[in-house]
């Protein structure tokens, strides 16, 4: 198609060209047979021009022997980076996975409604000077016009962690249909929420021990397959997600990360149950014997105090997710079975 000019050809048919005499050229004229390939391949290729080309590719050229790098086997990671950190996923790792515990008195911390793509969770674009993470590149002295973006930053977590649902045009349904990444922070049993950043939201439940949830709707996660679209909601101390359906990669990196997948049972959704966000959420069944596609009865604690079940299925599939699942991630996963082997 490049030697013809156009796509707008059948190349089985059509002349490729014409040559000088004005004669149709085709592909089948032009196409080398695999003798003709073969003896170009041996005229072309030498042992030696490998040799010469590769053999010292360890030591580099000038400009990369002019580097300065630390001995070692592992990273050395330089602290005052901006760009790169040392994430915290296994920080506190046991040779053998501790117990994983129901999810109790959870707040949720943001409600959404459909199609919230892994950019909403976790966009790539610009840093916004006022989000969470501006703030963050502001405290460690780079300006804004150094910002870059989120996808250029993905190597530090502390960034990315903050990032996480701060979409500019992301809904959270608790803040009354305004765009951005905020949410209601309810401080142990205050009736009215303070509004914030999802991320210091996250971060005050964390320290206050308390779990959190997402709540959505249909095809959750769709969009580019983006690991910190999973990795972020880990961090922030999120411990399930509850939709009415997934994007099928997107499920498998929230336990990947172990997030805990879950869907509305029964065809039910978040409108069913007059969920407003205000409300918070046990989840048992977790802390026993975990099988795939395992159905649990959830409650709902409402505002007013009364209760409500809530029927929910765990969207893991299959026993490998379930060991994943079990070991925190499949990072830790993998860890593990390299010490044991």
């Amino acid at each position: 198609y490049a030697l013809a000019g156009s796509m707008n050809i059948n190349l089985t048919k059509d002349p490729v060209g014409y040559d000088a005499k004005n004669k149709p050229v085709f592909l089948k004229d032009i196409w080398p047979s695999a003798k003709e390939i073969s003896a170009a391949m041996r005229k072309g290729i030498r042992t030696a021009s490998f040799k010469s080309r590769y053999g010292d590719v360890f030591n580099g050229d000038a400009n990369w022997r002019k580097v300065k790098a630390p001995k070692g086997q592992t990273y050395n990671w330089p602290m005052a980076s901006t760009y790169v950190k040392n994430p915290p996923f296994f920080e506190g790792m046991t040779v053998k996975p501790q117990p994983v515990s129901d999810v109790k008195q959870a707040r949720i911390l943001a409600l959404f409604g459909d199609s919230i793509t892994t950019d909403h969770i976790s966009p790539a674009g610009n840093i916004k000077a006022a989000a969470p993470a501006g703030i963050y590149l502001s405290e460690h002295q780079v300006r804004p016009q150094d910002f870059n973006s989120y996808g250029a930053r993905r190597g530090n977590f502390e960034l990315m962690e903050r990032g996480t649902f701060a979409n500019i045009r992301i809904k959270n349904e608790m803040m009354g249909g305004k765009e951005g990444g905020n949410t209601l922070y309810f401080a142990d049993d205050a009736a009215s929420g303070e509004t914030m950043s999802i991320f210091e939201a996250a971060e005050r439940y964390k320290q206050k021990n308390v779990d959190t949830v997402i709540v959505a709707g249909k095809e959750y996660g769709t969009g580019s397959s983006r690991d910190w679209a999973a990795k972020g909601p880990k961090l922030l101390g999120i411990r399930a997600v509850i939709t009415e359906s997934f994007e099928r990669i997107h499920r498998s990196n929230l336990i990947g990360m172990g997030v805990a997948p879950f869907v509305f049972a029964d065809g039910k959704t978040r409108r069913d149950y007059a969920l407003t966000g205000r409300e918070t959420i046990d989840i048992p069944g977790l802390s026993g014997e975990i099988k795939p596609l395992m159905k649990v009865t959830a409650t709902i604690h409402y505002a007013d105090g009364h209760s409500a079940a809530l029927p929910l299925v765990l969207l893991i599939l299959t026993a490998d997710e379930v060991a994943y699942y079990k070991n925190g991630g499949i990072l830790q996963y993998v860890l593990r079975n390299l010490v044991a082997a």
